[in-house]
């Protein structure tokens, strides 16, 4: 039978619980994973980088991590200003609400009849608001019944671990458990197929913490949308109640 010598024997004694209790702070805390993005188009690379939204769902035997409630306090807004919703991407957690404020000087009526939330909140003018609430997971393309050029996209999560890139396409989740995940991304300026192309598994562990770099080609896609009855956006009246100053 091998031995060890009496050195080697307390060497493991005493590293043993410092293992022990990084391997559980490792648990308790999660890792953080990073990525990258580069966005191009037209083969050229395009320099604001942001707006790509990257989120796990666990798989298998690895627990569900639910974001917490939203502050009823801190309800974000898409604000309509100047023909267009301000920011143009929320993610939220699932079960939360949008507030829509009108703050153009005339009416606006928000709706979406997509995957998501479907709601039609009709006409509604300047200085008031509306509230939604996006009750279930999933992606909500946001469009005004008056303006087609007016779109958004809110992302309702039942996770907590999700990212949105900044300028210089970096993005990072915090606190991941390790375990077995699913890969979800969005960019509002990229094609679905691209998109769903890109999903995959992924298994999370403290030293493999790189979600890699995401190559997407920018394309002039835009979801093709008609207004809240499914016709072609009527051309602007002026003397329509719609664009009549309250």
């Amino acid at each position: 039978m091998r031995t060890f010598p009496h050195r080697q024997i307390f060497l493991c004694i005493v590293l043993l619980p410092c293992v022990l209790a990084s391997a559980q702070l490792v648990e308790l805390r999660g890792v953080e994973l990073r990525g990258k993005v580069q966005l191009t188009k037209d083969r050229h690379r395009v320099r604001d980088a942001s707006k790509l939204v990257v989120w796990l769902t666990p798989l298998g035997n690895t627990r569900a991590v639910s974001p917490p409630p939203q502050d009823a306090s801190q309800i974000p807004q898409l604000v309509q200003k100047d023909k267009s919703f301000q920011p143009s991407l929320l993610v939220i957690p699932a079960g939360g609400e949008v507030e829509f404020p009108n703050h153009d000087p005339f009416f606006h009526n928000v709706f979406s009849l997509f995957d998501g939330k479907r709601f039609d909140l009709g006409l509604y003018e300047s200085g008031t608001t509306r509230f939604v609430q996006f009750d279930k997971p999933g992606i909500s393309f946001i469009f005004c019944n008056i303006h087609p050029q007016m779109s958004a996209v809110v992302i309702a999560l039942n996770t907590s671990y999700y990212a949105i890139s900044d300028v210089h396409g970096d993005l990072s989740i915090n606190n991941v458990a390790p375990g077995r995940y699913q890969l979800h991304v969005f960019h509002p300026s990229v094609s679905p197929e691209l998109l769903h192309a890109a999903e995959r598994e992924i298994t999370v562990t403290p030293s493999d913490t790189f979600l890699g770099t995401f190559n997407f080609s920018e394309s002039n896609f835009e979801l093709a949308h008609k207004n809240k009855y499914g016709r072609d956006y009527d051309r602007p009246d002026p003397d329509s109640p719609a664009y009549a100053r309250p």
